[in-house]
């Protein structure tokens, strides 16, 4: 059974570059304050060679210039409970920019996701789109 990440690499993509992980982190430094956007949908966004899986991977290695609680699963709730101390820090840092979560840890993704603007007129992000990067 394969993973997403050696997919990726079996594709000829590194996803230890910095390039790879830099088209990540471009995208979400633009992420609002109170915003989210998921694992997922950032990969839409990144085209080929990026998956769920493997952003948030990169995520892993984001630096204090990247707002990296901003990202989350596609369900609405955090995903870092297991990597990072405390567990519940990425929900605590975003109800802090204002960002609500219900019972169940998981916040309205209607409310909150957040979208570039070169995505919201041209429709759903899955739809064929131009990147963000020229290529």
């Amino acid at each position: 059974m394969s993973n997403d990440r050696s997919d990726a690499q079996a594709a000829g993509v590194d996803v230890n570059s910095r390039g790879y992980r830099e088209r990540v982190f471009e995208i979400v430094r633009r992420i609002p304050s109170g915003r989210v956007m998921t694992y997922g949908q950032l990969a839409e966004i990144l085209g080929e060679g990026y998956t769920a899986r493997t952003v948030g991977f990169v995520m892993h290695s984001a630096d204090q210039t990247v707002p990296w609680q901003r990202v989350i699963n596609a369900q609405g709730a955090c995903s870092t409970g297991r990597v990072i101390v405390p567990p519940d820090l990425q929900q605590r840092m975003l109800v802090s920019e204002g960002v609500v979560f219900n019972e169940k840890g998981r916040c309205d993704l209607a409310r909150y996701r957040w979208t570039p603007e070169e995505y919201e007129a041209g429709g759903e992000v899955g739809d064929k789109q131009p990147s963000l990067f020229g290529d």
